[in-house]
């Protein structure tokens, strides 16, 4: 059977990379675009390396991003995000990508779906189909095209490029409806295998369960491989994932948590401490806010989902959880929160309103962030003819 050519663009997104596809390019039927993405990327590779598709063996390079014309008037562009399993089949919509958010702005613009001034700044409105929820992306344009050179760095990713800034607005209950689905800053949760242990929930841009790094016995400035290697600490998180799932409502039952990968994020965190990043740069307490390693869809991420971090940096201003004790030294006024992370440094803004003495809980108002975008190739992808039907 033939192979079958689809426009589409690859790109560069923070620390991610993902295949980009018009939503006029798949089929109207949304349940034929499974197959397609599978092929594209190549999943469900025993070998975990994806040699037979566009991914790159990590979760941080096996998404899928489609782009579309606005379903609502508050936005410019839709965006469904799908993540891919690496050695599963997975095709995932439970939840959004941070990083290649960023990349989402840029490709409507050089795609000619919003309308821009030759040169200034762009804004797009996008609306993210996933969570429901609306980012403002504003960066340079150069010629009528984003522009791609410029002074900002960013950990884990070499060389600099043009800044685009991303604001995730009233980003809380993306998923559940809240920001804290419990509706309290810790809750104990009963593990099989493990136990009681406190976690957080927090539901802000993605939901995530930050549970404290010493109450697994562990330091919180592991390296991934590390922590690839300690196959009963994955399984303590990934316990303590499913049953945050089921506590904050995405999950009905533990098997069902199983099977939703992509959300809850899962991760540990700490106070600042001295480390080592993954490029040998060494940090002190006094470089950071906060320090976390998370895990995204059962792999040890090499630095930190950005919806991970934009979640942790509302977790930090909500008091009583456990972000907002690791990061005790966080000035009530600061405008940015640093997290460390295995890549370096991850600075994201978040400002929450309180809750109030009558009773009205915490809101989010926004978390901000800066990241660089490019991209990398244009042209058809290939999938095998069987995945088109």
């Amino acid at each position: 059977m033939k192979q079958v050519r689809i426009p589409a663009v690859f790109m560069r997104g923070g620390t991610s990379k993902a295949v980009m596809f018009h939503t006029r390019d798949l089929p109207a039927d949304r349940e034929a675009w499974a197959p397609i993405f599978r092929s594209a990327i190549g999943a469900n590779d025993p070998s975990a390396r994806q040699l037979d598709g566009m991914g790159g063996g990590v979760s941080s390079l096996s998404k899928i991003c489609i782009i579309g014309p606005p379903s609502r008037p508050d936005a410019d562009v839709d965006y469904t995000f799908a993540q891919i399993g690496v050695i599963d089949d997975t095709v995932d919509y439970g939840g959004n990508c941070g990083n290649m958010s960023s990349a989402i702005g840029p490709f409507a613009i050089d795609e000619g779906l919003v309308p821009v001034p030759a040169d200034g700044q762009a804004i797009v409105r996008i609306h993210n189909t996933n969570t429901s929820k609306i980012i403002v992306s504003r960066f340079p344009v150069e010629g009528g095209q984003a522009a791609v050179d410029g002074t900002m760095a960013l950990d884990g990713v070499a060389g600099t490029g043009a800044p685009i800034r991303l604001e995730f607005m009233a980003p809380g209950g993306a998923r559940t409806g809240k920001l804290l689905p419990t509706g309290r800053p810790v809750d104990e949760l009963n593990v099989p295998g493990l136990g009681p242990i406190a976690a957080s929930l927090v539901d802000a841009a993605n939901p995530c369960v930050f549970v404290a790094a010493e109450s697994l016995g562990c330091s919180g400035i592991e390296m991934p491989e590390a922590i690839d290697h300690n196959k009963e600490l994955l399984a303590k998180l990934e316990g303590i994932r499913r049953a945050a799932s089921v506590a904050m409502g995405i999950a009905r039952d533990l098997d069902e948590a199983a099977r939703i990968k992509s959300v809850p994020k899962v991760a540990m965190v700490t106070a600042p401490r001295e480390a080592t990043t993954l490029a040998g740069v060494k940090l002190g307490p006094a470089d950071m806010d906060i320090t976390v390693r998370m895990i995204s869809v059962g792999q040890p991420h090499r630095a930190v989902a950005l919806t991970c971090a934009l979640c942790l940096s509302v977790a930090a201003r909500l008091k009583g959880t456990i972000p907002a004790i690791c990061a005790k030294g966080l000035a009530a006024d600061a405008s940015a929160i640093r997290i460390g992370q295995p890549s370096g440094i991850t600075h994201v803004d978040a400002k929450v309103t309180p809750a109030g003495a009558d009773g009205t809980p915490a809101h989010a108002d926004y978390a901000a962030v800066y990241r660089t975008a490019r991209r990398l190739f244009e042209g058809r992808v290939l999938v095998r003819g069987a995945a088109v039907v």
